[in-house]
């Protein structure tokens, strides 16, 4: 059983009845920063922005998905993780409204990111989530800024469970009005549609095209069709 951290609980594909859900803690971050690196490794954002066509595109990658999950940890932003008995199977990082999110993040990350990641990566870094916050329609919204689940464990429904853990932790938080999560691979689209995320739209970073997707709190979501239907 995990015993460590706060247990969550969400509804899952019957297959993963024994799927467990909890918090991260400071334990976990070594095995979810790996996991990370291989679920990002490939993903054509990430390797322009941190330039996988140098020789020490691993060692930055992996340094600044490091120093990602400690600004996580200090800002004690929610990470969830997907456990097959003590097994961390899968993982899922958001932002809460306002925090730790776009260019204002705080000066000692900035500091670790140009010292591992190197400048430029970090400046695109940056210049990536400006243009994310732009295109968003809400101001108070989570971000799913990461997720990935254990290659051995891919395409059995962890992903699936991720994304409903991610649904609940924006359900419990009134001030948020949705999560938003950008895609640059589009064979992950469908997981993320099934759950009622929507296309916001497409966003350019470098020569990267994703897409920007949003899911609406449901709370919100059936106020306003409340709504709308009083007014017919």
């Amino acid at each position: 059983m995990k015993t460590s951290g706060h247990t969550m609980t969400t509804t899952s594909p019957a297959a993963l009845d024994t799927a467990q859900l909890s918090y991260l803690v400071a334990e976990d971050l070594k095995i979810a920063a790996s996991l990370l690196y291989q679920a990002y490794f490939d993903d054509p954002l990430f390797m322009e922005l941190f330039q996988a066509d140098k020789a020490d595109y691993e060692k930055r990658l992996r340094a600044a998905i490091r120093e990602e999950l400690a600004a996580f940890w200090e800002a004690a932003q929610p990470m969830v993780g997907v456990f097959d008995g003590e097994s961390l199977v899968g993982v899922a990082c958001l932002t809460r409204p306002g925090k730790s999110f776009g260019p204002g993040r705080y000066w000692h990350w900035r500091l670790k990111m140009l010292l591992t990641a190197g400048y430029v990566s970090t400046r695109q870094l940056l210049e990536k989530e400006a243009l994310i916050q732009a295109a968003m329609p809400e101001n108070d919204y989570h971000m799913l800024a990461f997720i990935a689940v254990h290659p051995r464990y891919q395409q059995q429904g962890w992903g699936d469970v991720l994304v409903r853990a991610a649904r609940q932790l924006l359900e419990e938080d009134k001030t948020s009005a949705g999560i938003a999560v950008y895609i640059t691979q589009s064979h992950y689209l469908p997981l993320f549609e099934q759950h009622g995320y929507r296309k916001v739209t497409s966003v350019r970073v470098g020569s990267i095209v994703g897409e920007l997707l949003f899911a609406e709190r449901e709370s919100a979501a059936t106020a306003a069709n409340e709504e709308n239907t009083h007014g017919i």
